[in-house]
């Protein structure tokens, strides 16, 4: 049946997510999902919009999601596009934007959906190296390429290092390629980065993708959205209403209004998670961790005298798991998605006992 399938897939890497368990005792540190629950008044939103009008199509423009966005961030309504999760507007960026003769750069340690997606739409991407304390060294991004640049991507803060790179350093990189697009992917700014909507002024080739996944608690409703210039957002939705006009539906769009309105709640749960961040921090240090310092609401972690594939297996068999990545230069490293307090207390725990007994 090979023949009925498109020559292009034979080689395509699909992105593969963490694990999802069964078990309902399995503490799940793998997937950066947030602790605490979404926003009761978003759960009160969902609740009154499960209604026969469910029978309607959703509003094409979703206005109010929009019109919200805009106002928590300071920007007009027509910088806004919205989608249906971040990942599906990073496709419409690399359909949109990233199409063009030219290299797209991209560092060789990030979110593995880059790749996938460069392949998936025959992107040329180059890989460039992060330096070897796992920052992006900014001279590879504002730096000309014979072949020339044809677009710029990278999550900010990094994942999996969780590292955050400067406003002014993404502003050098912008004016240094004032006719490319330069997409920052903001999945865990609000854990401790900068946003870079406040560039967009100055700007106008800077595009920031965020979600509600992370600190609005809402990954089940798959909500993303993308905050650029009007002419770059025009070309998106050009691309969204030639795949698919009405991706979000009638529950996301009026779920995700009222969490992005609910600052209180965000704000609550938002410090609470930087606070356990923290704790983490320092207890997996007293365990002989090297913990890269984080702006997300998880942790990249080494222990120097024991393996980490050995580490992780040993957690999931006490019920925890936590994220590893196969590649060369961090398989030595554990991603630790941050939990309440008390979930953080059960890890530190299994860790010491762990540590206790091959030591």
């Amino acid at each position: 049946m090979t023949r009925l399938i498109s020559s292009d897939l034979a080689n395509l890497k699909p992105y593969i997510p963490g694990e999802q368990p069964k078990e309902a005792s399995a503490l799940k540190l793998n997937t950066n999902e947030n602790p605490y629950g979404p926003s009761p008044r978003a759960l009160e939103a969902i609740r009154q919009a499960v209604t026969d009008d469910l029978r309607l199509y959703p509003e094409h423009a979703a206005t109010d999601l929009r019109q919200a966005i805009a106002e928590a961030n300071g920007i007009s309504m027509e910088q806004v596009f919205i989608g249906n999760s971040s990942d599906e507007v990073l496709a419409h960026v690399y359909r949109a934007l990233f199409q063009r003769p030219g290299l797209v750069l991209v560092p060789d340690i990030t979110y593995s959906y880059y790749t996938a997606y460069g392949e998936l739409y025959h992107v040329q991407q180059k890989r460039i190296p992060l330096a070897d304390d796992l920052t992006i060294n900014v001279a590879d991004y504002t730096a000309s390429y014979p072949e020339g640049v044809a677009g710029i991507i990278f999550a900010n803060p990094n994942a999996p290092t969780g590292l955050a790179l400067p406003l002014a350093d993404i502003a050098r990189i912008a004016q240094a390629h004032p006719d490319t697009a330069v997409v920052v992917d903001e999945a865990y700014v609000d854990f401790g980065g900068e946003s870079a909507v406040s560039l967009l002024d100055a700007h106008d080739n800077i595009v920031v993708v965020q979600t509600l996944s992370k600190s609005r608690s809402l990954a089940g409703l798959r909500v993303g959205f993308i905050m650029a210039s009007p002419t770059i957002i025009d070309a998106l939705t050009r691309v969204k209403d030639s795949f698919n006009s009405f991706p979000v539906d009638n529950l996301a769009l009026a779920g995700a209004t009222a969490a992005m309105r609910d600052t209180a709640h965000f704000d609550r749960t938002r410090r609470a998670i930087i606070q356990a961040r923290e704790q983490l921090s320092q207890d997996l240090v007293e365990l002989g961790f090297e913990v890269v310092p984080s702006a997300t609401n998880f942790v990249f972690a080494r222990h120097p005298r024991h393996d980490a594939v050995a580490l992780m297996q040993a957690l999931r068999a006490r019920d925890i798991l936590v994220r590893h990545f196969d590649h060369p230069r961090i398989n030595q490293y554990l991603r630790i998605t941050v939990g309440t307090s008390d979930e953080c207390g059960r890890l530190y725990r299994e860790l010491a006992n762990i540590l206790a007994g091959i030591d």
